[in-house]
């Protein structure tokens, strides 16, 4: 899948709604079965979750399985810095075949010189927002960013519940972005699922993320197929 910007204007979600299946709740003993999963299930992008046991309470893994899975797949990889001071792994993280890299606007200490950093090494920049943390924090840095990733539970571990009140938050960031005419998306990530999936669309978001709700079920395809279908009935809707 191309994550290029549509220059189309939109009301409510400005790109049709892509999944990206979260690699944190995959099988990793066999994450080229996981990739081969996330194929089959028709997903444009695979989300990669790296944690250092700082910025979050929790570690994950750094860019030599990030490099596994780029062998594995051609998917748009999706790699997501839960990581105090990235700065220093986003060359790494790049050579290993991210091809986003969204950093946490509380873990960096410059975020516009970190998000023209990464954009320099080509790829795509991205700013990710804990619930806790307001809009305000993207007021100087649209123009350097194509994604904005609202975290809906408390970064760290998988499987927590959707945290609702946040909804508010991806309403007004869709409605900043059509104010002005940012070609980006916003990305979700935190409790989606077929229930939670129509209020997330409807509220503005065009990337979900999604982690137990595919990984963790018995039929990987069938759940993402299920969670696209919920995700389309409120589009098929307006």
């Amino acid at each position: 899948m191309s994550l290029r910007p549509s220059a189309a204007k939109a009301v409510g979600p400005r790109h049709p709604v892509a999944l990206a299946p979260s690699l944190l709740s995959a099988d990793f003993t066999d994450l080229r079965a996981a990739c081969r999963l996330a194929e089959r299930a028709g997903a444009e992008v695979l989300h990669l979750d790296v944690m250092d046991g700082r910025f979050v309470p929790n570690l994950t893994f750094g860019p030599l399985v990030v490099e596994a899975v780029r062998r594995s797949t051609d998917l748009f990889l999706d790699v997501h810095l839960m990581v105090q001071d990235p700065d220093p792994l986003l060359a790494a993280f790049r050579r290993a075949g991210a091809d986003g890299l969204t950093v946490h606007a509380e873990a960096v200490v410059h975020l516009e010189r970190t998000l023209e950093s990464i954009a320099t090494l080509g790829a795509r920049p991205g700013v990710a927002l804990n619930p806790s943390t307001g809009e305000a924090a993207l007021d100087y840095v649209w123009d350097v960013t194509g994604l904005v990733l609202i975290m809906t539970v408390n970064p760290g571990f998988g499987g927590q519940s959707f945290l609702a009140p946040v909804l508010e938050k991806v309403r007004r960031l869709r409605a900043e972005a059509e104010r002005r005419n940012w070609p980006g998306h916003l990305e979700v990530d935190g409790g989606v699922d077929p229930h939670t999936a129509p209020s997330v669309v409807a509220a503005g978001a065009d990337l979900l993320v999604a982690g137990s709700a595919i990984f963790g079920q018995p039929d990987p395809v069938a759940a993402a197929a299920a969670l696209r279908q919920a995700a389309a009935a409120w589009t098929a809707a307006r």
